[in-house]
């Protein structure tokens, strides 16, 4: 695994380090730095600066191979070292089978977001004659659960909302590039510049939306996160639900997407764990025939299930 010298042929080549002699004091930086998974962020940052695979630094671990490390590689430990997000640093982040490109002026997408996919997707199959789903995203952000559904779903027709013109220019280049792995995403994905909440924002498909998913901003804005990634870099417009509380906005979603969906149609939105019982109250109040919430891996109260009389 050594990495061979860059430069003019008179150029001293780097001196190879043991694998795990990197990763060791890299981590105890990260460690030092108040950083949750230190020794799984130096090993992915390592592997990027190689332009391996994370299995590849693994490997050498396991092996004890000596590898010339990049310069690169401590500038990007010392910005995790200040808590700047992982996934700004590599520029990009996995979703289901989609590799996401993010940075600053986007909110970076998390595995229990899969779960709310996940839900639509399970009950677009159980419909068994819904050859051609009308699926809309509300707060689209990167794209992931739009793109994620146009991606994995044969012929579903996907409408995303995104209120940010900073955020869409990533949704846009995640779009480009799931278009060219699946020409199809390309032709199916509508992104739309707008006001997830309005009225006016995707009136045309009134009555007409089989499936409806958000993971709109939630976070009571009493409860501001400890985690300097998240606190710091996620766009503030992406994480505060708008008020004490932080349902005025997903309150207002539960009632576009019920105006949005067709009788029989589904309802998945992501919330905050404080949320739950209160958002599945008013998804019932605004019309919805039976609404639940249901747990991420950890157990928690996490995404609400609404559907439409």
């Amino acid at each position: 695994m050594n990495r061979p010298a860059t430069g003019a042929p008179d150029d001293a080549p780097e001196a190879a380090v043991p694998v795990p002699d990197v990763i060791r004091a890299a981590a105890a930086r990260l460690a030092d730095a108040g950083v949750d998974t230190p020794v799984h962020d130096a090993k992915l940052l390592l592997a990027h600066a190689l332009g391996l695979e994370l299995r590849d630094v693994d490997k050498a671990m396991l092996m004890g191979d000596a590898v010339s490390v990049p310069p690169e590689f401590d500038a990007m430990v010392s910005r995790r070292a200040n808590r700047e997000p992982l996934q700004h640093i590599t520029g990009h982040a996995p979703f289901r089978y989609l590799d996401l490109e993010v940075g600053p002026g986007v909110f970076i997408p998390r595995p229990e977001t899969e779960l709310v996919v996940q839900e639509g997707i399970d009950w677009i199959n159980r419909q068994g004659r819904l050859y051609s789903p009308r699926v809309v995203d509300l707060c689209a952000g990167s794209g992931a659960i739009g793109l994620a559904v146009a991606s994995e779903v044969p012929g579903a027709e996907v409408w995303a909302v995104e209120l940010s013109e900073r955020t869409a220019a990533w949704t846009r280049r995640n779009l480009e590039h799931a278009a060219r792995m699946n020409p199809q995403v390309g032709y199916n994905y509508h992104l739309e510049l707008g006001d997830a909440t309005s009225r006016s924002t995707l009136a045309p498909l009134d009555g007409t939306v089989d499936l409806v998913l958000s993971n709109p901003p939630y976070v009571p804005e009493s409860e501001v996160p400890d985690q300097p990634e998240v606190r710091d870099h996620d766009p503030a417009l992406a994480l505060y639900g708008g008020s004490a509380d932080g349902l005025l906005i997903p309150e207002r979603i539960v009632r576009r997407a019920f105006a949005l969906l067709r009788s029989g149609g589904l309802f998945v939105m992501e919330h905050d764990v404080s949320q739950g019982d209160r958002l599945a109250a008013y998804a019932q109040a605004a019309g919805f025939a039976h609404a639940v919430t249901k747990l991420d891996y950890t157990g928690r109260p996490r995404y609400l299930v609404a559907e439409k009389a």
